[in-house]
């Protein structure tokens, strides 16, 4: 049911029943590396490509959803899915391997709420009983294809944040016990003309505030409505930007109830993860790890995941262009 200008109410509100989220070294020495389903202590996971390895995760993170869920793979009729690799091949490659219906998705870093979005509009509207969405990143990986490989050393500016090493997959149901996808504002694609790569926290910035006052504008609530806000991965840096954005529009929401998942991930004296974490799997691991642990301990009922994308490609940097961003939100309540 849409609602305002971009809002979808889900008045069915789709079951997340069950989640998995896989992850890798640097995630492993942060502060929530308890909330992971399964932790790997190398970058390979025993595969001979750092692509390979990030398709392995996925491929993990989506049978472990199926079990956890009690059900077959056979069970799942579609499989929704995006990455940041060319052409998206780790979500597709798992796609082969799941051998479900799939819809490959490409938002960026804004996948996992793109995923969960458009899975509680098949389930809503009764058009699939499970959908499966997920999403990956490899550090590795990414810097191999956006900046420069790892080998090299090169340095990088204060502003740069470090891509996860993750993945992450919620389950959508029907029916079942377990937080309820309620609503989701779809993003525009702002361009502020920021043009460097190694500082994504300022070119995503406007788009997360910009979803955020669609949301609370289409809905006509406040931000007090909700016990969390998280953005997606707009690191330290972009997280101040967004906070003095939010003012400016009127939009003051308290600290302890505005994060970010780029921030929560890592320890903030990790050694090269700069401003903070980013990538597809930071916001898939945050929120359907240690935000939704958080909901099943009663600590949070009502949240509000704002999945943030940089829609650059190294071709479109070459050719000088700034960076489109995109910022999709999604409410997820849990009554015990």
């Amino acid at each position: 049911m849409l609602r305002g200008r971009q809002t979808w109410v889900f008045p069915n509100r789709p079951t997340i029943i069950s989640t998995a989220t896989v992850g890798g070294p640097f995630e492993a020495e942060g502060p929530l590396a308890e909330d992971f389903d399964l932790l790997h202590g190398d970058l390979w996971l025993g595969q001979d490509s750092y692509e390979k390895a990030e398709k392995k995760m996925l491929e993990v993170a989506c049978e472990m959803a199926v079990q956890k869920a009690g059900l077959q793979k056979q069970d799942i009729q579609f499989f929704l899915s995006g990455d940041l690799m060319n052409q998206i091949i780790s979500s597709s490659f798992t796609a082969r391997t799941l051998a479900v219906p799939y819809l490959g998705l490409y938002g960026a870093c804004s996948s996992s709420m793109e995923s969960l979005t458009l899975g509680s509009l098949i389930v809503d509207s009764g058009s699939g009983n499970y959908v499966l969405c997920g999403t990956s990143s490899h550090n590795a990986a990414a810097e191999k294809q956006y900046r420069y490989p790892t080998e090299y050393g090169s340095q990088k500016p204060p502003t740069a944040q470090w891509t996860v090493t993750g993945a992450g997959v919620a389950l959508l149901g029907s029916k079942g016990e377990g937080p309820k996808v309620t609503s989701a504002t779809i993003g525009r694609v702002v361009d502020m003309g920021v043009t460097d790569p190694f500082n994504m926290g300022s070119a995503m910035a406007p788009a997360a505030v910009d979803t955020i006052t669609a949301h609370f504008r289409d809905l006509r609530i406040s931000p007090r409505d909700y016990d969390l806000i998280a953005t997606g991965d707009l690191g330290r840096v972009g997280h101040r930007i967004a906070v003095d954005l939010l003012k400016k529009h009127g939009l003051e929401i308290p600290e302890d109830r505005f994060t970010d998942c780029g921030i929560l991930i890592y320890n903030q004296d990790q050694p090269v993860v700069l401003a903070g974490g980013s990538g597809c799997g930071c916001s898939a691991t945050v929120a359907y790890g240690h935000i939704l642990n958080r909901m099943k301990k009663g600590e949070l009922k009502k949240v509000l995941i704002v999945a943030t994308g940089a829609l650059l490609s190294p071709l479109s940097y070459q050719q000088k262009e700034s960076i489109p961003c995109i910022a999709h939100a999604v409410s997820i309540e849990y009554d015990h």
